[in-house]
């Protein structure tokens, strides 16, 4: 892999079944609300290449595995791990902040708020009207993490003819690109940890990934001896990305490596460009193939394995069964 040099070191909850996507809203039936101005960021977001860091301010790192399970209202599993990132934000977000929701905003379920009996009406194959707010006459759908902000919603407008319908965050963000939408605001009716999401920030994160989200489900999930089977064979055949410094007089990158206690060498390894973003380093995301990583691994012995997005949730994957699995899930 002739094209990178080494550059010196310097638990999600099961989605629910996927039910039917909502279809795009009647205007006039949508739960609709009216929310403060604040809650959208002033920020400037390049989406060429998500926005360089503008800070060089190293995150420390987290914890490998997502917060334990939890269902703050039974049979409403919580998303554990993007919870975690919007009770993170500060009072006042900039523009990494917003991008590491995103980032975080990748992976399990997320939960409408429609009219009706969502669970009814899906099983009549009637359609959907999702809750939504008016923010200067720009429409934002509305979603949730789990069950307690969903009621503080409720709580919030008094509409109790409404209810909860889970789906697979995937289809919550294709339903919010295929509307006319200007984003989707998380935990709107929560005090602190609310943020909305641009749709073109939505639209540029889903282009760039993976559309099974498939190793940040697995990264998020409660880990068993298969989980590090399971994302070594998805790096075969998924997107992947590295963080490549400035390329030298001769057109080659220095890629961020990572070293374990013992001083082995690791080479770092993102499911999404907006997982290189959130190491704030300033690093560019490069894409690169299971095969490349294949190569990069026998090129040089001396790299022990690989951290998959160490900005966390996170895992450390060895060398030799790393090498299996890639082979072993390597397309035909």
């Amino acid at each position: 892999m002739a094209l990178f040099s080494r550059r010196p070191k310097p638990d999600e909850t099961p989605a629910p079944e996927p039910a039917a996507a909502p279809d795009a809203p009647d205007a006039e039936a949508s739960p609709t609300l009216v929310l403060p101005e604040e809650i959208i960021p002033e920020v400037g977001i390049s989406f060429s290449t998500f926005g360089q860091a503008a800070s060089a301010r190293a995150v420390l790192r987290p914890a490998a595995e997502a917060p334990p399970r939890s269902e703050t209202v039974p049979g409403m599993p919580d998303n554990v791990v993007l919870r975690a990132a919007l009770d993170a934000l500060p009072e006042k977000p900039e523009n990494l902040d917003v991008m590491d929701v995103m980032r975080q905003t990748l992976q399990g379920h997320l939960y409408l708020r429609v009219r009706g009996d969502a669970r009814m009406l899906v099983a009549e194959g009637k359609p959907l009207s999702p809750a939504v707010s008016t923010i200067e006459d720009k429409r934002f759908l509305l979603a949730y993490t789990g069950g307690d902000p969903l009621q503080a919603a409720v709580r919030a407008d008094g509409d109790s003819g409404t209810s909860a319908l889970g789906q697979p965050v995937g289809v919550v963000l294709a339903n919010a690109l295929a509307g006319d939408y200007s984003g989707i605001i998380l935990d709107h009716a929560t005090p602190t940890g609310r943020i909305a999401l641009p749709i073109e920030l939505i639209r540029k994160a889903v282009e760039e990934g993976d559309p099974e989200l498939t190793v940040k489900n697995l990264l998020c999930r409660p880990r068993d001896q298969k989980t590090a089977v399971d994302i070594a064979g998805a790096l075969a055949r998924v997107k992947l990305w590295v963080a490549a410094g400035p390329a030298d007089e001769n057109g080659r990158f220095g890629l961020a490596e990572a070293r374990t206690a013992e001083g082995a060498r690791t080479l770092e390894v993102f499911s999404h460009p907006l997982e290189v973003i959130a190491m704030r380093r300033g690093d560019r995301p490069l894409p690169l193939t299971g095969a490349q990583l294949r190569a990069a691994l026998a090129s040089d012995s001396a790299i022990s394995g690989v951290v998959v997005d160490p900005a966390g949730p996170w895992i450390r994957l060895d060398r030799e069964p790393l090498l299996a699995g890639l082979a072993a899930g390597a397309p035909d």
